[in-house]
């Protein structure tokens, strides 16, 4: 009975186009190849032998004709079903050993387990055991320059084994090995041969031809002689403990790239680590990408947090009323309808924590023999609360010093410095107001001096005081009103704004919410920090644009590892995978880079400028971390699928 061929073509032709001719390789290929056989195929260079391996390997397509390989006709299969039968039944044996330079010999027989989706302990278990018998056990972890030719194209036979090769296809395997070593390979060709292993030498010497037992000759891209080879040579030499199996475990064919991700993350660390000089320059501009994009934004933040501890007490839930009906009112001096009640009034409402009346004026502050001009401030005891001041030495205002017009004050730090001797305890004393005597009760903290109501000396009196002692009147200047957390500072404007309407009759008084100068500072200072980050950002898309060039260099310079690859069953998702893989990697190290760079620009900031320091943000790192991978996922993307798109025979024609 006929043996049905596992392999068989139908009058195949194979056309490529040169500039604008078409050159016709093979003509008319009529093939069966039967399981178990042993095939040479012979002709001169040129010949379109190599075509033809390819073809039967599924690394190229027929242009016309069919074929079929294990019972299944290839020309309606998809680029990951060609994949899958490269990887599943044929094994390749190439002339130039074609193995990664990057990895070890173990390392190099594992990749097709890796593609077929073979847990790490079973094919590297299966790996050693094939490079044991194939005489490399000592071998295994040298590098491909580290071995002998003839210990490299065992490799690659070890490697054609790993995932059964029920087909093993090799390209002039002796062609770049001597004598001895040619003929050891050659015998473990008879071995496999033995074992049921089917094997095709494409070979243009005919004494490497008679080992076969059926020689196929081409010549001009036609099958010109077909012949049993009575005469092939003996059997093969004997391999201890070769492995029998086609496979340790059936391919796991609903893998996913996601779950292939752990093994494309070591690929694409061993590829940057052999390129480490490029690989660091290529994440310099992203380095300087996020630091930029981190550090303004940490400024930006110490800034903003600076500003409100500094504005933040003037102006948080702060309104004024003032006399008039406005800033520019010439009349307001005439009006002297704010007073104590007013205060008393608005005190009672239940947005408002507290209240206090403020007029000021100028005066002659004298102690002993040293005198100075200083702003007097008369306030009442909710001053204190509503200004955010606080008193460092001593006490504030009470309910009582404003109720019996105590002759008292307090005083900022610059009025102490110069009425007072170094060291001096100025609470106590007693100083001179214009002519009224008045007791020091409190001191004012250095850190509220922003916070008074005038540059230079202050001095802080109770209102009741001054307006019988120093002034002779009873109206205010102005109230100042501090709103409760959470209340919406626009309402409690327009609710201030009717009671003392409905009190004065008429609106001789308007009012100012510092809310409004908050926001408008906020505003400002996000718009600021916004522009900085998006001009920041410009040097991250140069980063960018920087591995997409190195990335795409990178796939020309690694053409033929993307070709050996894809002949052992790499799909193109696993080869779009990995280059996507690497541009990402290049970007999270340059992010990871980036910050620590910013966070040592934040030591140094905080070594020079000593009034704030920069803020870094959780929301921040996580952003730059985003920035980083949406970079290597976007400027990866194009060298990545133009590597997937790339044939497998092309590619590895490249040198």
């Amino acid at each position: 009975m006929k043996l049905k061929p596992i392999l068989q073509l139908s009058n195949v032709c194979k056309r490529v186009s040169v500039g604008s001719q078409s050159i016709t390789i093979l003509k008319n290929i009529n093939l069966e190849i039967h399981e178990g056989s042993m095939v040479a195929i012979v002709g001169p260079s040129g010949s379109g032998k190599s075509t033809l391996m390819n073809i039967l390997g599924c690394l190229d397509q027929p242009s016309t004709g069919e074929y079929s390989a294990a019972g299944r006709y290839t020309d309606s299969f998809s680029p990951d079903e060609l994949a899958h039968l490269r990887n599943d039944y044929f094994g390749f044996i190439f002339q130039k050993y074609h193995l990664l330079g990057g990895l070890s010999a173990l390392e190099n027989v594992e990749i097709p387990a890796i593609y077929a989706g073979i847990s790490s302990a079973d094919r590297r278990q299966r790996a050693i055991e094939l490079l044991t018998t194939l005489g490399l056990s000592d071998r295994m972890d040298h590098r491909p320059n580290q071995l002998s030719g003839g210990q490299q194209q065992r490799v690659s036979i070890a490697r054609a084994l790993l995932n059964g090769g029920n087909v093993i296809l090799a390209d002039e395997p002796t062609g770049a090995l001597d004598s001895d070593s040619g003929k050891e390979v050659m015998q473990i060709f008879h071995y496999l041969h033995e074992l049921g292993h089917t094997i095709i030498i494409v070979t243009h010497d005919m004494e490497v031809a008679s080992n076969a037992e059926r020689i196929l000759e081409i010549h001009d891209g036609m099958i010109v002689g077909d012949r049993p080879n009575i005469q092939k040579a003996g059997r093969g030499i004997y391999l201890k403990n070769i492995p029998t199996d086609r496979r340790t475990q059936p391919l796991n064919t609903a893998q996913t790239p996601l779950t292939r991700l752990p093994e494309a993350f070591r690929m694409a660390r061993l590829a940057l680590g052999s390129q480490r000089l490029r690989t660091v320059l290529t994440m310099l501009g992203i380095i300087i990408g996020i630091a930029s994009v981190v550090s303004i934004m940490a400024i930006g933040e110490g800034q903003q947090r600076h500003m409100k501890e500094v504005i933040g007490p003037l102006t948080a839930n702060k309104i004024e009323i003032r006399r008039g009906t406005g800033w520019a009112d010439s009349g307001a001096e005439g009006v002297h309808s704010l007073v104590a009640a007013d205060v008393d009034l608005l005190r009672e409402q239940a947005y408002i924590v507290n209240a206090s009346p403020t007029t000021q004026v100028q005066s002659v502050v004298r102690f002993g023999d040293v005198s100075l001009s200083a702003t007097v401030s008369n306030v009442g005891e909710g001053f204190f609360e509503v200004s955010g001041i606080t008193v460092a030495e001593g006490r504030p205002f009470r309910l009582e010093d404003i109720q019996n017009k105590a002759q008292v004050v307090v005083i900022d730090q610059e009025t102490r410095r110069k009425l007072f001797e170094p060291g001096t305890d100025a609470v106590g004393e007693v100083v001179i107001i214009g002519v009224v005597p008045c007791t020091v009760i409190g001191v004012i903290s250095d850190k509220s001096k922003d916070l008074l109501p005038a540059s230079g000396a202050n001095v802080l009196l109770p209102y009741t005081t001054a307006a019988v002692r120093l002034f002779g009147y009873q109206y205010l200047d102005r109230i100042m009103v501090r709103i409760r957390e959470g209340q919406n500072s626009v309402y409690a404007e327009k609710n201030i704004t009717r009671l003392l309407l409905i009190r004065h009759r008429i609106k001789d008084f308007f009012t100012s919410n510092k809310d409004g100068l908050t926001k408008a500072y906020q505003e400002t200072t996000r718009s600021l920090s916004l522009t900085l980050v998006l001009v920041a950002s410009i040097t991250l898309l140069v980063g960018g644009i920087g591995v997409m060039n190195i990335m795409l260099v990178s796939v020309t310079e690694r053409t033929r590892e993307i070709g050996i690859r894809m002949a052992v069953g790499a799909r193109r998702s696993d080869i779009m995978t990995q280059f996507l893989v690497e541009a990402v990697m290049i970007c999270l190290m340059g992010g990871v880079l980036g910050i620590i760079l910013s966070f040592l620009s934040g030591y140094v900031f905080s070594a020079f400028v000593k009034e704030w320091k920069m803020i870094f943000s959780t929301s921040g790192i996580v952003l730059a971390f985003m920035f980083s991978t949406l970079i290597g996922m976007t400027f990866g993307f194009m060298p990545a699928r133009k590597a997937s798109l790339l044939s497998p025979h092309e590619a590895l024609s490249q040198d």
